[in-house]
């Protein structure tokens, strides 16, 4: 998995980002996928975790991160004796109370608590972005999808790249970032000036959105459905399909966004009205 590049979301302002995370519950989950696409924004999960104090020192720590700007490699060494000295850490045996069957898990290692930390934080700051640029968009509303081009960057990414859409298209609902497991892109606001500067045009989702099922857990076999998109693949020219990763065909920040609908007038209150009848 590509690592996602945090650098410039340290530099936005976080307060929108640490309300999106404050205003989560809790859930305890066996499975990643028990906690549903924009159920995620409601609650703070990681899977296999059913004790809520370990949930919460978790919890804590991903506060902390996004507060103050820490690093993984704080991240890492502030929770490993907290989560080893709780019994939570390595491989081991245990019940699914659900299914009544005892198997091997990975419970913490290095590996899933970059996997926490990098979601987390990456999320965080995306959904306070979303809430940002919707409080602008009687300047800026056309959004622009942003890639990081380099050798880890998944192809269906790189076809999203600098494509333009207004704000309230449906495209977003789906593609907002983050849409996958380490995604890395971004989401740019663009004014009409932006547009002529650039001579970019806006495109239209219109017929070109569906779903699909796709496989959520290779051990059960279970499929659910994802949201796809039909482009053109910028380097065979050829018409593909692309859709976010499983579990991540839904917008963080809108699933978690309680406008303050006097603040809205026009067309963006209409939007607001929408998203509290959802």
């Amino acid at each position: 998995m590509a690592k996602v590049d945090l650098v410039y979301c340290m530099k936005l302002p976080p307060e929108k980002a640490i309300q999106y995370l404050k205003n989560k519950g809790y859930a305890i989950t066996w499975d990643w996928e028990e906690l549903w696409q924009d159920a995620q924004a409601q609650a703070f999960t990681v899977a296999k975790v059913t004790r809520l104090d370990i949930l919460q020192d978790i919890r804590d720590a991903v506060e902390k991160a996004l507060a103050e700007g820490k690093t993984f490699a704080w991240f890492k060494k502030e929770l490993t004796p907290v989560l080893k000295a709780k019994g939570w850490w390595g491989k081991q045996e245990l019940l699914d109370e659900e299914t009544g069957e005892v198997r091997e898990v990975q419970l913490g290692s290095p590996r899933r608590l970059e996997t926490i930390y990098r979601t987390n934080l990456q999320t965080a700051y995306m959904a306070g972005r979303w809430q940002t640029q919707m409080e602008n968009v009687a300047d800026r509303p056309y959004w622009m999808y942003v890639a990081i081009r380099d050798s880890k960057t998944r192809p269906s990414h790189r076809a999203l790249h600098g494509k333009v859409f207004r704000y309230d298209d449906p495209f977003w609902q789906s593609y907002y970032t983050p849409n996958g497991w380490g995604c890395r892109c971004r989401i740019v606001a663009l004014s009409a000036d932006d547009l002529e500067a650039r001579c970019i045009q806006v495109e239209s989702s219109a017929g070109r959105l569906g779903t699909a099922l796709r496989t959520v857990s290779e051990r059960t076999g279970e499929q659910r459905e994802v949201a796809t998109f039909r482009t053109i693949d910028p380097l065979t020219r050829r018409e593909i399909s692309i859709s976010p990763d499983v579990g991540w065909s839904y917008n963080p920040g809108a699933a978690g966004w309680t406008p303050d609908l006097a603040r809205y007038t026009g067309d963006l209150a209409k939007l607001a009205n929408k998203e509290l009848r959802a």
